[in-house]
């Protein structure tokens, strides 16, 4: 049977470049010290900013060139990690033991016993090592070799945000039996299953007291393993069998066996309940090898069924209902951890975005945690999934090989989940470097390889702003977006619907999506005369405003992501006074601060009443009338100032005008029973 074991403690962690050591350093070396996993050794000083370069505020985008070296202020370097294990007793002859790395940034060299097993190019996503041949009976030395290093044939090249280094999602000990599900599968389940609505078959809808719309159909899944280590040429009393269990009503649907020599196969599901944002059903599937009346293998998948399409006119369509994709992108790191999060860290990004209302995620820029995947099946967000093709593209032929790579692993481990409906092949391709033909044809092939891969779910990319509308880069994915940043990089807020508008009326065939969009907003910097690029609370809620109502009467728009959700690292980047990071998040770094902009698109996306005063951390201001905008849902909100009371109608944002005393002035806004207090000094 397969075991599973965390080696996430007792980490030893040598933070010298070196070869890999005769033995394994003691605590007596300066540079060794005890760590758990996950762990960055540039979790601190990839976002504090203490050598952030004071002249580069941000990307420059009047050049449309940055391909010049960049050195990126903080730790990168290759470091070593060390830890001591006592290999698994193998109940059965000719069992297997691996070593599973969920991620090393940005690549890997892993070591057993001194000998090596396997190296890793690609800081996100998992990858194996069969140990079983050099394995002794007691005590084993695991050493993994991770760097950060720039390589030209390794990406990310470069790009607006810090890339860690570390063990930053844990390892595993892997025991099987000599029949096993592949583990060598590109670091995938050694499983593929393709749900799927049945041809032909009718979706039925229907609709809740609470408005929620549940959808089914007749379903099928489309079942493949690949299974390894089987006696040859006979498989004697071996098969695999699969079953689901429905996690709606915890019953099972269906169960099947297969000989091994011939596992595939499609078995019916009528009446299938549908995945999607209001209803996230899933169906726990579970392939295991038999033999001789024992489980000698065991792989579980969360399964979701679902139909979906794009069009240029109609949007995005989920089940046969129209769905706007209407959400935010996510990086992985936290202040002071890095990318080194737990799975509760994951959990409380993936519940915090619930809570503002989205209904999808663009998971910027790279491979994400498998954890953040599931949450995102079971809490019911779509998925932009993509690999970190991003900002220029190296000559290297071998680059060209990672991103083929990256992309490989990226679908196989990720194919099960039904909250991705989007393959992302790369983001701003053109901002550090020039269109070629070699760029357009590696576009070309990673589009075809995805389809080779996966010809269930759409492709898109990211392009960035200033991307000719003739550019050849069009029309190779199934969908497209565009990163603009009209209101602050350059232009005025108003410009972003005109434009928005005038693609689509040039480009009727082309599926968009503003796959990025935002501003700064820093929460102590506050003003009465809002203006771009001032970094104030205030105009990242304005800029939202227009945006969030935008996008609401375009639902042809298939998809919208604010950058960021939180903020994040970007260890280059010095700007409004704070270095290291990039402060276009709805929510701080940290994950303690809502800003007011992260208001406004729970006022838009949430059916349960809310209500919330904009301005509180303006906290002092002039005495006299002053302008205090209220986010709300709700119809009608009433704000009372100091016991004065008056009640605006409006459509998400009403704005009241109140005069502050001077000292402290007590402002209540209640709205569909919902209730926010805020209190100022008027100076």
């Amino acid at each position: 049977m397969r075991i599973i074991t965390p080696i996430n403690d007792n980490w030893l962690f040598l933070h010298r470049e070196c070869e890999l050591p005769a033995a394994m350093p003691d605590l007596s070396d300066p540079d060794a010290s005890i760590v758990s996993l996950p762990h960055s050794w540039n979790a601190v000083d990839g976002h504090d900013g203490h050598l952030a370069d004071v002249n580069n505020p941000g990307r420059d985008w009047s050049q449309g060139d940055l391909s010049g070296e960049v050195v990126e202020p903080y730790d990168r370097g290759a470091y070593w990690y060390f830890r001591t294990f006592t290999a698994p007793k193998q109940p059965l002859p000719g069992g297997r033991t691996y070593i599973e790395v969920l991620a090393a940034g940005q690549q890997a060299e892993l070591y057993v016993n001194g000998v090596l097993l396997t190296t890793h190019k690609g800081g996100y996503s998992s990858f194996r090592a069969d140990a079983t041949g050099v394995l002794k009976e007691n005590e084993n030395l695991l050493a993994i070799h991770v760097s950060n290093r720039h390589r030209s044939d390794v990406y990310p090249q470069h790009a607006d945000f810090t890339f860690y280094g570390g063990l930053y999602r844990g390892v595993n000990i892997i025991s099987v039996p000599a029949a096993h599900f592949d583990l060598d599968h590109f670091g995938g389940p050694g499983v593929m299953v393709t749900p799927r609505v049945a041809e032909g078959a009718v979706i039925s809808h229907t609709t809740g007291a609470d408005g929620v719309i549940e959808s089914t159909a007749d379903a099928e899944f489309e079942v493949n393993s690949y299974i390894v280590g089987l006696p040859n040429p006979k498989f004697e009393r071996i098969s695999v069998n699969y079953s689901l269990i429905s996690l709606y009503d915890e019953e099972e649907v269906w169960n099947v066996s297969r000989p091994v020599e011939a596992p595939a196969v499609t078995v019916p599901l009528p009446d299938a309940h549908l995945w999607s944002p209001d209803t996230p059903y899933l169906y726990r599937f579970t392939a295991s090898l038999i033999w001789n009346n024992e489980v000698l293998d065991e792989v579980y998948l969360d399964l979701g069924v679902r139909s979906f399409s794009c069009t240029a006119t109609d949007g995005f369509t989920l089940n046969g209902l129209p769905t706007p994709l209407r959400g935010v992108s996510r990086h992985q790191d936290r202040l002071y951890k890095g990318n080194a999060l737990s799975e509760d860290d994951h959990w409380d990004d993936a519940l915090i975005i619930k809570e503002l209302g989205a209904n999808s995620i663009r998971l910027a820029h790279y491979q994400h945690s498998q954890v953040f995947y599931e949450a995102c099946d079971e809490l019911g967000f779509v998925v932009w999934a993509e690999i970190p093709f991003i900002t220029i593209m190296n000559e290297d032929p071998a680059a060209h090989d990672n991103c083929v790579s990256q992309m490989t692993e990226l679908i196989i481990q990720n194919y099960h989940h039904p909250s991705i409906c989007f393959w992302g092949l790369s983001n701003e391709v053109l901002l550090a470097g020039k269109l070629n033909d070699t760029l357009v044809e590696n576009h070309k092939k990673l589009n075809a390889l995805v389809k080779s891969l996966d010809s269930t779910r759409l492709t898109t990319m990211a392009h960035v702003a200033f991307t000719p509308l003739d550019s050849p880069l069009h029309r190779i994915s199934d969908t497209e977006g565009y990163n603009n940043y009209f209101g602050w990089y350059y232009g005025t807020i108003e410009d972003n619907a005109p434009w928005m508008d005038k693609f689509h009326e040039d480009n009727p065939d082309i599926p968009l999506a503003l796959s990025e969009y935002g501003c700064e907003g820093l929460i102590n910097v506050h003003t009465d005369t809002p203006a771009a690029k001032d970094y104030s609370e205030e105009y990242q809620a304005i800029y939202h405003e227009y945006m969030a109502r935008a996008f609401a009467e375009r639902p042809w728009i298939w998809g919208s992501y604010v950058w960021n959700m939180f903020d994040f690292g970007a260890a280059a980047r010095n700007e409004g006074g704070i270095a290291g990071r990039n402060n276009k998040g709805l929510m701080t770094m940290d994950r303690l601060t809502k800003k007011d902009s992260y208001y406004i698109y729970q006022a838009w996306w949430t059916k349960a009443p809310m209500v919330h005063i904009c301005g509180r951390r303006y906290s002092v201001r002039p005495a006299g009338q002053t302008e205090i905008r209220v986010y709300s849902n709700q119809p009608e909100v009433t704000l009372c100032v100091n016991g004065e009371s008056q009640t605006l109608k409006a459509d998400k944002v009403f704005i009241f005008q109140a005069d502050l005393t001077a000292g402290m002035n007590t402002l209540i806004a209640r709205a569909g029973g919902k209730t926010d207090v805020v209190v100022l000094e008027g100076k």
